[in-house]
């Protein structure tokens, strides 16, 4: 297997966040300065520039089907952008607040975007309209994630995860934890909700019954989880090594995760969409790709200039974007 570079883009600043389009015609950067970035995913060339937001840029994401990107800045507004036309379509102001965390409902009839703004929450229609606005977290809105289904959104503070009924706006259930959460991921399956943490751990939840892990032993805060299609493997951060979990029959208690060695602390895991393969970035610029289930996992390596600030599979899974700390953005085909 091998890793080589298909394009690569500048942006004027850290990379903060990349988004593919789900026809995989098009790859959103968005620059932590603000603007955002258009490129064609097959040639790298610059489709479209948008102004973002003043201030910087924090989150964006495509609503599903279509040419809509949404974006979050801290100017505290959430805006939508035609990115066929190369304009702006919207805009939804959420408070003085920064707005750090935006995510489209994938399952489900309908499209609705989560976004958050210091303790400020909402579900958003994709005509800009708010569908409904929830009350105050009881502290800053640390993370959020769509149930794969789409039937409700898991929204994390410092205390501890709410669910929000996608319909009725209900509060299903919520877990309380004694400390910061800084990441938040369901395994495919629904059957697992995961939360990285401050302490530094990784939480698991069964929402379905009572059961509830804690996997700790991390040298440093846990900010990145992935998990795998099948929902056996839970990748994090938080150590000089990726750890993987087998989160298979009763989850990981008891079991040793696999470590996957890299030479500097992890700043990223994805797996792909739909197939096993695994993407680790460290803060050296090394980026590796691992099988988990394999008995020598390791399947290819690169070196980036600088470290990977984000990583995003395309849906096809061929294309690896790496966003980097020094405003570059690469591109990567995977090719056995």
């Amino acid at each position: 297997m091998q890793l080589t570079k298909h394009w690569a883009g500048q942006l004027d600043d850290y990379v903060i966040d990349l988004a593919w389009s789900l026809d995989g015609a098009s790859l959103a950067a968005a620059s932590a300065a603000g603007p955002l970035t258009l490129f064609g995913a097959l040639d790298g060339l610059r489709r479209c520039e948008l102004p973002g937001h003043d201030g910087g840029s924090n989150a964006i994401a495509w609503k599903p089907g279509s040419a809509i990107l949404a974006s979050g800045g801290q100017d505290g507004a959430v805006k939508l952008w035609d990115a066929a036309a190369g304009q702006h379509a919207a805009t939804v102001p959420m408070g003085p607040a920064w707005v750090e965390h935006l995510a489209w409902r994938l399952g489900g009839a309908d499209p609705i975007l989560a976004a958050s703004a210091g303790r400020k929450f909402a579900f958003i229609n994709p005509d800009a309209t708010v569908r409904r606005a929830f009350q105050d977290a009881p502290k800053t809105i640390s993370a959020l994630a769509w149930h794969p289904l789409g039937g409700c959104a898991a929204v994390a503070y410092f205390g501890g995860v709410c669910l929000w009924g996608a319909d009725d706006g209900a509060a299903q259930r919520e877990f309380a934890y004694g400390n910061g959460i800084h990441a938040l991921a369901w395994s495919p399956d629904g059957r697992w909700l995961v939360s990285g943490n401050q302490d530094p751990s990784v939480h698991l939840w069964m929402p379905g019954s009572d059961v509830e892990l804690q996997m700790s032993g991390y040298e440093g805060k846990v900010r990145h989880l992935s998990f795998d299609p099948g929902s056996r493997w839970l990748a994090t951060s938080g150590s000089q090594d990726a750890c993987v979990w087998d989160c298979s029959g009763a989850g990981p208690e008891g079991r040793e995760p696999l470590m996957l060695a890299h030479e500097a602390p992890v700043c990223g895991v994805a797996f792909q969409r739909a197939h096993g393969l695994l993407a680790s970035a460290s803060q050296d610029g090394a980026l590796m790709l691992w099988s988990p289930e394999r008995r020598q996992p390791l399947r290819a390596t690169a070196r980036m200039p600088a470290a990977a600030a984000c990583l995003a599979w395309s849906h096809d899974d061929s294309l690896l974007a790496i966003g980097t700390e020094k405003a570059m953005v690469y591109v990567l085909r995977c090719e056995t």
